[in-house]
């Protein structure tokens, strides 16, 4: 469609870009996700049209359900899981680490594409923009506890994986509102 000119944005999630239709055998819930998680190939095409521009922006598809939602037979159980707290780490370990895609690139998925897309007067470093940054630690190396989210969900399917780079301060409107993990009131 936009080889042909259609005014169209396409969009894939830190889980559709690490995770196969392989962690669904186990039948967790937490891998239950909306679109469904697909093979190996379709993994490998997600990753690919990051690459090449095909997909505009990586988004987190925050969907958090509490474990007595998710609790329940697979076909019943709802769809999703948290993906605020894991997205950058999700996407530097497994893109910018393994040489997948240069750290620009991300940084252009994930901040300043979507709001081109939206409209909004946001992800760029301009003067008289509003200053909402993020300042990451690409090399610090830490594992994925969902116990210590700060969603109400606790639910994740990378508990427990190491992931290497993280957000360690974050701007909002010029304000600091998260410094090294911890969001201040």
């Amino acid at each position: 469609a936009k080889a042909a000119g259609i005014p169209v944005t396409a969009e894939a999630t830190p889980h559709h870009v690490i995770f196969t239709d392989e962690a669904l055998r186990s039948y967790d819930t937490r891998f239950k996700v909306n679109p469904p998680l697909r093979s190996e190939e379709h993994r490998a095409a997600v990753v690919a049209g990051l690459q090449d521009g095909t997909i505009d922006a990586i988004v987190t598809d925050h969907a958090p359900h509490s474990w007595d939602e998710k609790d329940k037979e697979f076909n019943i159980a709802p769809s999703g899981f948290v993906g605020l707290e894991t997205s950058v780490g999700a996407v530097l370990t497994h893109l910018y680490h393994t040489g997948c895609m240069d750290l620009a690139t991300l940084i252009e998925a994930m901040s300043v594409r979507p709001a081109t897309i939206l409209h909004l007067p946001a992800g760029v470093l301009e003067e008289g923009r509003d200053a909402d940054i993020t300042l990451l630690d690409l090399q610090t190396e830490w594992s994925v506890d969902a116990s210590t989210f700060y969603s109400q969900s606790k639910l994740s399917p990378f508990d427990g994986m190491i992931f290497k780079g993280k957000p360690v301060g974050t701007i909002v409107d010029g304000k600091i509102v998260m410094k090294q993990g911890e969001v201040l009131a």
